[in-house]
């Protein structure tokens, strides 16, 4: 796994950190040890770790300046793409948030092995947690990699960040309708679309796009909802 993502990361034209190639590699080792016991990936051949979770997040490192940032990363899973984001950036205070309290353990584990600092795990409901003052309108970035439709995501996601930062939303090239769909929740929630990148994984044809969101006005009172409401009724 070395070898791919560091030759990877190079070809994203990413400046890494000395050790980052092997912490990830490290970090995908560890994915594929715990998901023997623990449903954390549907994928388990070491060079797919390292090409569709490794060097997909990588390819967020050059979309903004990291730099002594703090991020949530809603709906965590297993790690992506905040981990990877904070291996890549070292000074990046990052938050992983997720429902399932066991793979934030996991987490802490992984960052206790790779000596990373500042990386802080909640327990929680997105849609809870986000009322909670210190969360709300608070983090410069918010990335989520959840396979959930846009208007779902930006509600749950959108909350968090401050005026002026960005939520980074992962999904795929044929996303221009759900785009479409979800422009009236991004003007309600105080967001504006910034940018659309779209990348090729290295070593791979395939195509991923990240839709940036600036924040560009507090979200509202009220948001977001409760999940029944958020599902049954998308903004």
């Amino acid at each position: 796994m070395n070898e791919i993502i560091a030759a990877g990361l190079a070809q994203l034209g990413l400046t890494a950190p000395p050790h980052a190639a092997d912490q990830l590699a490290q970090y995908g080792q560890m994915l594929l040890e715990k998901n023997q016991v623990m449903n954390l990936t549907a994928i388990r051949e070491p060079e797919q770790v390292a090409q569709l979770h490794m060097l997909d997040c990588a390819a967020l490192a050059g979309m903004a300046d990291f730099s002594g940032k703090t991020l949530i990363d809603v709906g965590t899973g297993a790690g992506f793409p905040g981990l990877p984001l904070k291996i890549l950036c070292p000074t990046l205070e990052v938050t992983l948030l997720d429902s399932l309290n066991k793979r934030l353990e996991w987490l802490e584990e992984v960052a206790a092995s790779l000596s990373l600092e500042g990386v802080h795990t909640v327990h929680a409901r997105a849609e809870e947690q986000a009322l909670v003052k210190g969360f709300r309108d608070s983090f410069d970035f918010a990335t989520a990699r959840a396979v959930a439709d846009l208007r779902l995501l930006c509600e749950l996601c959108l909350p968090y960040v401050r005026p002026g930062g960005t939520f980074l939303a992962m999904k795929s090239i044929g996303s221009d309708q759900e785009l479409t769909d979800a422009a009236h929740a991004i003007q309600l929630l105080g967001g504006r679309v910034r940018d659309i990148r779209d990348y090729t994984i290295p070593g791979t044809q395939i195509v991923h796009r990240v839709v940036c969101i600036q924040k560009v006005a507090p979200t509202l009172k009220g948001y977001p909802r409760r999940w029944a409401k958020i599902q049954k009724m998308p903004l």
